[in-house]
């Protein structure tokens, strides 16, 4: 009795315990695929405190700029942050020596808002510098960084001279493709092998500006002190800053379109032969020839900002094409110029900048970081240069309609081989683009574009498009 009696209570509690056992299962297994959906989801990831919802494409409002200015210059370079800076849309500050204004209210609407740079006294007994600014303009992105209070907001520090001028919808292009959750320092280093043989060959140059990702600023920031402490005597601020991240491990990211610009004199045979990579910074405005003619320097990167209100991305996008009937090579820098050649190249020989300007500094030779080619006296290999002149969005016809007029006479005779076909009458070029913004991606083609039709006796119209299927061109 007692022995059945047992048998009949141990089934019960049997069944209890299996019963408790299935619902458990049961439970855990819902909280498991409830956790499994959420973890699949970006915003429901367990990422770091410093990061935002990571299913969000990289907009202006994800940029912060920290910009080096000197209070006795602002009044000058102050014109060049006008050119691309967007009040109530851009963020950023201008750091000076000292205040540039007396009693009198600085324009927000014009320009970022300005700081004093903190007092840098203490770090006197470790200034054994070329120059005596290293530490305050190296310390910008610390100073940066400590000023903002977006909580998690930013992505990226975009770091910069006073006369550096940015095109902004290409930088954001350019940024959205990395990721910054990780540690990213992206620039360029100068186009003059002197220059970089001073700083270093994996050094981001600050006039041409470069950008550094959330976790790495941060990190910057907290070991500055230390850095400076490690290194007294490197030449400049942008080699400082470029030795603290190469302390945390961290290389530098190459993009084609920042730009030192370390060259003197006229850069339109530079400007007209731009790498595959969209437009994101020019420095050095002061140093060199207006970059239209007929024009002073601020008129110049203002008309400038006409085309690239329209389409940043095409912005000086080389393009090569052919005009047969006339044995003729146009070379398309999409709102900066076009070139008529009086005879046939190919596009690995227009590829190489025309060697308009000369060296930064002289003691190197090649004393560039990239092929050129001379600059020409025979006519059959001299160009016809034409400049940008007007732009026009014409949405019933679909297309973007760009002029170029001549600069000035070529003063040459026309070429042997082609004398019956000169382009010497010709004065304006119409150039059709389609009326979209072409973006950028990794293995992407340059444009395509054909001589359409002339116009008159003296301007012609090229047509730019998408280049077909294996289409070569030549």
């Amino acid at each position: 009795m007692v022995k059945a009696r047992r048998s009949f209570f141990t089934s019960r509690l049997n069944r209890k315990i299996c019963k408790s056992v299935v619902i458990s299962g049961v439970f855990l297994y819902i909280v498991y695929m409830f956790l499994s959906s959420k973890s699949s989801n970006p915003k429901w990831r367990m990422i770091p405190d410093f990061t935002v919802n990571i299913s969000t494409t990289t907009n202006i409002s994800h940029l912060f700029f920290g910009i080096a200015g000197a209070s006795n210059t602002w009044s000058k370079k102050k014109l060049y942050v006008e050119t691309w800076w967007r009040p109530n849309v851009t963020r950023g500050l201008v750091f000076m020596d000292k205040s540039p204004v007396q009693n009198l209210p600085w324009p927000l609407s014009m320009y970022p808002p300005f700081r004093v740079s903190e007092d840098n006294s203490r770090y006197r007994e470790y200034n054994k510098h070329a120059m005596p600014f290293v530490i305050r303009v190296a310390r910008v992105i610390e100073e940066t960084f400590k000023t903002d209070h977006d909580g998690g907001v930013i992505r990226w520090y975009v770091m910069a001279d006073d006369d550096t001028v940015f095109f902004i919808d290409n930088l954001v292009e350019v940024l959205s493709k990395y990721d910054h959750r990780k540690y990213f320092y992206i620039g360029m280093r100068s186009e003059s092998i002197v220059s970089n043989s001073l700083n270093s060959f994996e050094m981001a140059f600050g006039g041409g500006g470069y950008a550094l990702s959330y976790p790495l600023a941060k990190a910057v920031a907290q070991n500055m002190d230390l850095c400076i402490k490690r290194y007294p005597t490197v030449f400049g601020s942008d080699q400082l800053l470029q030795s603290c991240i190469a302390d945390l491990g961290v290389s530098l990211t190459q993009e084609k379109g920042f730009h030192q610009i370390d060259f003197h004199r006229d850069i339109s045979g530079f400007l007209s032969a731009h790498p595959q990579s969209p437009l994101v910074s020019l420095h050095h405005f002061d140093a060199v020839d207006p970059i239209f003619p007929s024009m002073n320097r601020i008129e110049s990167v203002n008309h400038l900002m006409k085309a690239a209100a329209v389409d940043q991305s095409r912005l000086l996008q080389q393009t090569i094409c052919y005009y047969n009937k006339n044995n003729w090579t146009f070379s398309v820098s999409w709102g900066y110029s076009v070139q008529i050649y009086e005879d046939i190249f190919p596009p690995s020989y227009l590829y190489r900048p025309l060697e308009t300007f000369i060296p930064w500094k002289k003691g190197a030779n090649p004393p560039y970081m990239f092929n050129t080619r001379p600059l020409p006296t025979d006519p059959c290999d001299a160009p016809h240069f034409f400049f940008f002149s007007s732009v026009d969005e014409n949405r019933v016809m679909n297309h973007i309609v760009t002029t170029y007029k001549r600069g000035s006479p070529r003063w040459l005779p026309a070429c042997v081989s082609n004398a019956s076909r000169s382009a010497d009458h010709i004065s304006k070029i119409r150039l059709l683009s389609p009326l979209m913004n072409r973006g950028w991606q990794d293995g992407d083609r340059r444009e395509c574009c054909d001589v359409v039709h002339l116009v008159g006796m003296d301007s012609l119209a090229v047509k730019l498009r998408d280049c077909m299927n294996d289409e070569i061109v030549a």
